[in-house]
Parts: C-alpha cells; structure tokens; sequence
C-alpha cells in the first residue's frame, strides 16, 4: 500500500480516474459495466483500474470469465487517515492563529498606546 507521501490522492486527480472510483465506491463492477455508464473505451478503463489497483485503492476478484473491481477498504482507510492527520494539522494551525489574533487584539484594547510588532 503505498502512502500519501507517494502521491495515492494524486491518483484520483485524474477525472475519469476519479469517477471510476466514484463508481466503484457504489457498486462492484467489470470493466465492461464501468466502461457502459462513462465516456470511455473499455481499454481506457481497465489501464486506469490497473493504476487504481497499483496505488492500493482497488482490488479484484475473478468472477466467471471477468473480473470484479471494487474498493480496497484498506487502501481507502489510509487514504482517509492520511487526509484526517491534514485536517487536524490544519484545525490546529487555524486554532494558533486564532489565539494569537485573540492575544493581540486583547493587548491592544488593554494598551492602545504601545505599538503592536
């Protein structure tokens, strides 16, 4: 499974790539019933599942003489854990700046002569 790091979100900044997995996120499906519903080539699909497949966001198992792609639920859950360390890190750097603006404009209400640096 590769990491973030590697760049698994840079996998879904394709388009067609993106709704493939938007689609595979509501159903299982072949190439064949992907390819149906986007404006894509049967090939097209099948090279984007296989980059889906390489970056650990979708698996396969043979069904018949297809084969049925679907989300990898464990590829998903570090994608989504690397997206909610972001998030925090992000919370909590928004949550210092608010602080500070508080600080400083507590500081300057209470001193209105000092100069703020």
């Amino acid at each position: 499974m590769r990491t973030d790091e590697d760049g698994v979100i840079g996998l879904l900044g394709e388009p067609n790539r993106r709704a493939i997995f938007e689609f595979l996120a509501r159903r299982p499906s072949s190439v064949g019933e992907i390819a149906d519903r986007l404006p894509i080539s049967r090939p097209a699909v099948s090279q984007h599942l296989k980059v889906l497949k390489d970056g650990g966001l979708v698996v396969s198992r043979a069904e018949g003489n297809r084969r049925i792609y679907r989300l990898d639920p464990d590829g998903v859950a570090a994608m989504r854990a690397w997206l909610d360390g972001v998030w925090n890190e992000a919370l909590a750097s928004f949550h210092k700046v608010a602080e500070q603006t508080v600080a400083d404009e507590a500081a300057t209400t209470e001193h209105p002569d000092q100069e703020q640096p």
